[in-house]
Parts: structure tokens; sequence; C-alpha cells
């Protein structure tokens, strides 16, 4: 059921403005910390840099989990916690070599990766077959 007129324009509002707003902010972030990362990735990251990439990547999974919540009521909690370990990291960042913070950075957003595979499966595939029913008809 989709919503009546004022509550789908705030909806609407809220999420391609508001919400929008720090996914678009955290890809620019991380892009900058990604950049910087990868130009010595033998030195160590400084504070800036590492906000930057894991702060960025932690606001662009933020922003998903708004999104939902302000669309479904419901809070993914994967997303969420993925987000808060990023943040997390950005310490232990400091302190290791760029490309072992990067190493860290890439083996948790594949375990967020597997688990939402894992976890969505069964919508995905009910989603699929209700397409595919309805190109049928």
């Amino acid at each position: 059921r989709l919503p009546a007129g004022r509550e789908r324009n705030e909806r609407a509002r809220d999420v391609y403005s508001y919400i929008h707003f720090p996914m678009v902010a955290g890809i620019v972030l991380a892009a900058l910390g990604l950049k910087k990362t990868l130009g010595d990735v033998g030195k160590e990251l400084d504070e800036v840099t590492a906000f930057a990439m894991l702060g960025g990547i932690a606001l662009y999974l933020l922003a998903h989990v708004a999104h939902r919540y302000r669309n479904v009521h419901t809070v993914n909690t994967h997303r969420l916690v993925c987000a808060v370990v990023l943040l997390a990291l950005a310490p232990l960042a400091v302190e290791i070599p760029a490309l072992a913070s990067l190493g860290l950075v890439a083996a948790a957003l594949w375990v967020l990766i597997g688990l939402e595979a894992v976890r969505f499966a069964g919508s995905r595939e009910r989603a699929r077959q209700a397409l595919a029913e309805e190109a049928g008809h």
C-alpha cells in the first residue's frame, strides 16, 4: 500500500534530501580516505585519512540504516554493527600500515556482504519469483 499524498511527499523529502546527503557525504569522505591511503600503503594513516576512510564508509552505511528505518521502520543490524566496527577500528588504523587498514575495511565489508547474502537470500528469491510471475501475465 502506498502512502497518501502528504505522507509520500514527506517520505520523499526525508529520503532524497536529509538521508541522501549523508550517503553522498560518506561516499566523498571514503573516496578521499581511499585516495590518500592508496598513495602510500606502507606508512601509517594519519587521523584525518583514517577518519575519512573508515568514517566515510560508516556514514554511508548509517545512511542506509536511516533510509530503511524511515521507509519500513526496521533497522538493518548488520549494517549498523559494521558501521560501529569501522568507527571502532579508527584508533587501530593510525597504528598499522595503511594497506593493513585497508585490508581490515575490506574484511569488514566482505563479512557484511556475506551475512546479508545469506540473510536476505529468501527475500531476493521471492522478489524474483514475483517479477517473473508479473512478466508472465
